[in-house]
């Protein structure tokens, strides 16, 4: 089944804007729009409801905060129908931020942040390894950002 939606130019522009900045009052959008502040309002409940647009976030820096340590790990499980169960058990580490279910080699490919690799470590040896279903893991310590973005709206 086909979920993506048809958006207009407008909504494309309105995505832009409020991807650079989800703080940005709609009043300035409509302003670089040429529309009304209740038509910016407007296209932005459609967008979200229709699920084009999944809220606003602030981010937190992980370093700033004692997380110096960023990894990926792939998972292999014992069995794929596994995935529901552990994918429970994994949402449970607030260490690990991401979680795919995936096709490759690995059956679960997570993102993890610790404050060094002792706490990486502790975490891999004593809340993830330890989940009944993983078979084994593999770890890759990232050793810096080259960027992070959002998709492009063309």
């Amino acid at each position: 089944m086909d979920d993506t939606f048809q958006i207009d130019s407008l909504d494309k522009k309105i995505i832009k804007l409020i991807t650079k900045n989800a703080r940005i009052p709609y009043l300035e959008v409509a302003r670089e729009c040429n529309v009304s502040g209740a038509a910016i309002h407007q296209r932005i409940q459609k967008l979200t409801n229709i699920g084009v647009i999944t809220g606003s976030k602030f981010i937190i820096e992980p370093k700033k905060v004692g997380f110096k340590t960023c990894s990926y790990m792939g998972i292999f499980l014992e069995q794929a129908s596994q995935y529901n169960t552990v994918m429970e058990e994994l949402k449970k580490i607030p260490e690990i931020t991401q979680c795919h279910f995936t096709t490759g080699n690995y059956s679960v490919f997570i993102k993890i942040y610790a404050r060094d690799n002792e706490h990486l470590k502790i975490v891999l040896t004593d809340k993830i390894q330890v989940i009944p279903g993983i078979a084994r893991t593999e770890t890759f310590i990232s050793l810096e950002v080259g960027f992070n973005r959002s998709i492009p709206i063309e």
